[in-house]
């Protein structure tokens, strides 16, 4: 017998800020691999998730929100975005179609124009959406503006939809092997997850007083054991009255944040996780080359 033809390659998740990118990607591999927040530019770098499945492999890539860069960190942002979209065999437009078209919109249009990429109008957030008939318009705009190979309602919160994405990317996506092994689900070391978990975890806890002004790197990881590691992670602020809003009175937030971070390392990890938070000042961090580049957000 002939073996099964199978399809292959990449697929770059791109959107505004909030459109719920890194949500659906969590939804997709069945597993939390990117951080998760209700802050705008919580996604700072590419990550990808990777999906296999008899019919073949789609690797997604994470990308952060779309937004004018203010910052070196920003720039980079951006540029990130720049080389998924050309580095990818398919694009997916991710738009929170609970939301009115603003220029964001529109700008984050005109990349996937530029891209001449295929690529899949995402219409996320139907949930809360009351009448699904209000899609029509939004389905009509977007199919005026680009040769779409397919529009698809989703809710990557609710589960709504994912697999037909999944089938659908599959299909537009060129012949090939896999590119990863079967049981690989993202690109990111077991680091970079526990750091991206502690930020998330600041970002909960903290509300709108922290909103993008920290980075989390992890200093130390130790498997001590088949069963037990110790994790040391570093929170960099820009200015000491940040540093206090993070620690709290009598150290209560940062405990608050280790306790929930820790929590969800060990459910990742499958075992007990000893997690050390420590937080230090590095004022205009954002700005700062070297200490983008040490932090691992290179922008590529």
């Amino acid at each position: 017998m002939s073996k099964p033809i199978t399809h292959s390659g990449y697929v770059a998740l791109i959107g505004r800020p909030n459109a719920g990118k890194s949500t659906l990607l969590n939804r997709l591999v069945g597993q939390k691999i990117a951080a998760v927040s209700d802050k705008p530019q919580t996604t700072r770098f590419r990550i990808q998730g990777i999906i296999t499945r008899p019919e073949g492999q789609v690797v997604f890539v994470d990308t952060p929100g779309v937004h004018q860069p203010g910052y070196e960190l920003n720039r980079r942002m951006m540029s990130s975005v720049q080389e998924a979209l050309m580095g990818v065999d398919l694009v997916c437009l991710i738009r929170d179609a609970s939301a009115s078209t603003g220029n964001g919109d529109r700008f984050v249009l005109d990349l996937v124009k530029r891209s001449e990429k295929p690529a899949l109008l995402l219409l996320n957030k139907i949930d809360k959406l009351e009448d699904k008939s209000a899609l029509l318009p939004l389905i009509d705009w977007y199919r005026n503006e680009y040769d779409w190979r397919e529009v698809i309602p989703i809710s990557a919160l609710k589960d709504e939809m994912t697999d037909v994405l999944v089938e659908s990317s599959l299909r537009h996506l060129p012949e090939g092997e896999p590119i990863f092994s079967e049981d690989e689900l993202t690109d990111q070391s077991m680091r970079v997850l526990a750091a991206e978990i502690v930020r998330e975890k600041v970002l909960r806890v903290t509300g709108d007083e922290i909103p993008y002004v920290t980075a989390v790197v992890t200093e130390r990881f130790e498997e001590i054991r088949e069963d037990f590691a110790r994790i040391f992670c570093v929170i960099v602020v820009e200015r000491s009255s940040q540093k206090k809003i993070i620690i709290g009175k009598g150290a209560s937030r940062l405990k608050d944040i280790g306790i929930r971070a820790r929590k969800e390392i060990e459910e990742l990890l499958g075992h007990r996780v000893h997690l050390e938070l420590f937080v230090k000042v590095e004022e205009d961090w954002r700005n700062r080359e070297q200490l983008l580049d040490e932090y691992g957000l290179s922008g590529n």
